[in-house]
């Protein structure tokens, strides 16, 4: 049997549970914007950031199996397949930005430019009606690919022509490129100019690797909870665990690298444009949460994922994941939060429930998506390899 059937009932009320959670979240923030619109708006990026994060994770990584193969890529295609599919959804959900940009950034206020002279410089870049057209491209590149993929996905497994599979592997390296370039791009729109003094070249890329990595510790939790149930419990074995434990390691050790490089590179420049975007972070309280990252999405499960049983044990892996997911969210907040520089440290309950809201709606959806087809790709051949894998490990 490879289908979903028997998972519908506990997928469906994991779908309304999640929705009614989201409803309800969000129109307590609904009343939140009424008291406190600019940080209503600042948690709602937060949540936005986050979630469409899994979003454009899934459509790298379905394409990065799609150009390398291997057993890790088939027992975890449709939880990412059905992962890129909520991009409508997201691109719905970035609506109410449009109510919210003055909020937001500084650049969106006349007044700010008018006595502002490098933001007059940028003005022809950082403008309102340039930001929207540049997130409309991001958005269709974005879609076009998921549906794409998408749809040659479902076509192979209706025909099992290896036609199909050779033209998900010629969209796959331009479309990789393309969402390197797309991302980097609102990476700097919708964050980095949050404080439009302050630059990163390499921002756009700790945003591809934190990507990769929420989505790794995501796929890794709800292959879990599949793995007991047919047909992934007749596939999946501990062997399977212990390839994506690798790879959630790799991306671990990548975002430290990329983190590390950026705070190097502007210590050592020492310029007065530069430097200050890490002295409000690391005072006033903030300090705290970059210490939390150190230690809980780097050092802890770095020294974790060495271990060989600890990644082939369900059980373990699935906390260190969701240990990791959580850091994810603590990595945006101090990405976010502190732009432009606050008095100190300040959790809203806001920061809590928008989040909770987006993602309740996101998860809903996700479910959604997952019911709509087989849990194992049909005819892929890397299922074949994934079968022969486990049975050798």
């Amino acid at each position: 049997m490879n289908s979903a059937e028997d998972l519908h009932p506990q997928l469906e009320l994991i779908q309304k549970r999640s929705l009614t959670v989201g409803v309800v979240a969000l129109a307590l923030c609904a009343g939140g914007v009424l008291l406190s619109p600019g940080q209503f708006f600042r948690s709602y990026l937060l949540a936005y950031v986050f979630w469409i994060g899994i979003a454009l994770g899934s459509c790298a990584l379905v394409m990065l199996h799609n150009l390398t193969g291997g057993a890790w890529g088939a027992v975890i295609r449709r939880v990412l397949e059905s992962g890129m599919r909520t991009l409508p959804l997201m691109a719905v959900l970035f609506v109410p930005f449009l109510f919210g940009l003055h909020h937001l950034y500084e650049w969106a206020r006349p007044e700010h430019v008018a006595g502002d002279a490098l933001l007059q410089h940028k003005a022809f870049y950082l403008n309102i009606p340039f930001f929207l057209l540049r997130t409309a491209v991001y958005f269709l590149v974005w879609l076009g690919l998921a549906y794409f993929l998408d749809k040659w996905s479902l076509e192979h497994d209706q025909t099992a022509e290896p036609s199909v599979l050779r033209r998900l592997e010629a969209l796959s390296g331009p479309g990789l490129v393309l969402y390197g370039g797309t991302l980097s791009f609102a990476a700097i729109d919708w964050v980095m100019s949050l404080e439009p003094h302050w630059y990163s070249t390499i921002y756009g890329l700790l945003f591809m690797v934190g990507q990769a990595l929420t989505t790794m510790a995501f796929a890794i939790i709800v292959l879990s909870y599949l793995a007991n149930r047919k047909p992934l419990s007749e596939v999946v074995q501990a062997a399977h665990f212990h390839d994506l434990g690798n790879l959630l390691l790799a991306f671990v050790m990548l975002w430290a690298y990329v983190t590390f490089s950026q705070y190097l590179i502007i210590w050592y420049g020492n310029l007065a444009e530069e430097v200050p975007w890490y002295l409000h972070r690391t005072q006033g309280g903030w300090e705290w949460i970059g210490l939390s990252l150190l230690v809980f999405h780097f050092i802890l499960p770095f020294v974790l994922l060495l271990s060989r049983s600890a990644k082939r044990r369900k059980q373990v892996l699935v906390k260190i994941a969701a240990a990791i997911l959580f850091m994810r969210l603590v990595d945006l907040f101090w990405l976010v939060m502190p732009s432009p520089p606050t008095s100190g440290l300040h959790i809203h309950w806001m920061d809590v429930v928008a989040p909770i809201g987006v993602g309740g709606l996101w998860l809903a959806y996700f479910c959604r998506q997952l019911q709509g087809r087989s849990l194992l790709p049909l005819h892929d051949p890397s299922l074949a390899s994934a079968v022969e894998h486990a049975q050798e490990a």
